[in-house]
């Protein structure tokens, strides 16, 4: 497995958040706060809304509606630019389908960071089809951090971060962000595999099992990073989700970081999907998620 390399220090110049003005996406606003100052970044806020004139409006309406729609993204325009005042910011509201708004916004906007806030899930039904922000940090290509519903956004602090990893083909550049938060951050900074319940009839030892992921995950880590924070490593059995949340949870983390790539077939359908994995943590979590896809 490939090790982080100093060379491969990501920053933040420029994020994107996208709102729709609920309370879940006020939520993520002091973290995007914390961030932007910390990096001077450039900020877009966007906000995609359904186009006014459609099929199930009647003609007749259509030039009043217009009208209601100007004063009501001026309104909304006013209230993001006040909102990040102090930040360079820019804002976008838009008409139409929100993935493709937001895959042209954030190729036109050179988009390091996607922010968004979500109201987590729970029942089968939104475990099937999902949700707007499972479906953005399942596609989009830049890293995201999902702000979900038992975040404190009281404290947007971040000094301890817990990275997560399964050593899929993301592991590398995942745990490089980490890595560079916790530089950044001075936070300190703690690595966890999980690993799978022994089937019956398996004769590899734990021991063994427990001793080559530590090595793996020591691997993440460049050498230079002694300098700024001393990682901790955690080999657990269990399910993944559940025992990230639980290691979370103990050492009160202020930030969880994910490898995550995209599965295939229908989304969260199945629990033991690396993205069912994220869509659970993102949704039960006491502090933010960052997703990152390798490129």
């Amino acid at each position: 497995m490939k090790a982080v390399t100093a060379r491969t220090r990501p920053r933040f110049e420029h994020i994107l958040f996208a709102t729709d003005f609920s309370p879940a996406a006020a939520h993520a606003i002091p973290f995007i706060k914390k961030l932007a100052r910390h990096f001077q970044s450039n900020l877009v806020a966007m906000h995609v809304r359904p186009p006014v004139v459609n099929p199930m409006t009647q003609p007749a309406t259509w030039p009043t509606d217009i009208e209601a729609a100007r004063a009501s993204d001026k309104e909304r325009h006013e209230e993001l630019l006040d909102t990040f005042a102090g930040i360079n910011t820019e804002v976008l509201i838009e008409d139409g389908d929100i993935q493709s708004c937001l895959e042209n916004a954030i190729q036109q906007h050179h988009t390091d960071l996607v922010i968004i806030g979500t109201r987590g899930r729970t029942g089968l039904t939104k475990m099937l089809l999902g949700s707007v922000a499972e479906e953005i940090f399942r596609t989009v290509a830049c890293p995201v951090l999902t702000v979900g519903p038992h975040s404190d956004p009281a404290n947007a602090n971040i000094r301890e971060i817990l990275f997560a990893t399964d050593f899929a083909s993301e592991a590398p550049e995942a745990a490089a962000y980490a890595v560079s938060l916790a530089q950044e951050f001075q936070a300190r900074l703690t690595m966890l595999h999980v690993v799978h319940e022994p089937k019956p009839g398996e004769l590899v030892s734990w021991s063994d099992v427990r001793g080559s992921s530590k090595k793996l995950l020591e691997k993440l880590v460049p050498a230079e990073a002694e300098a700024w924070c001393k990682p901790e490593f955690f080999v657990e059995q269990g399910d993944p989700a559940e025992r990230i949340l639980d290691l979370a949870n103990l050492r009160a983390v202020d930030l969880i970081a994910l490898g995550a790539r995209p599965e295939k077939g229908v989304p969260g359908a199945a629990t033991h999907l690396p993205i069912a994995t994220a869509h659970k943590v993102v949704s039960h979590a006491n502090c933010p998620v960052l997703t990152v896809r390798s490129r």
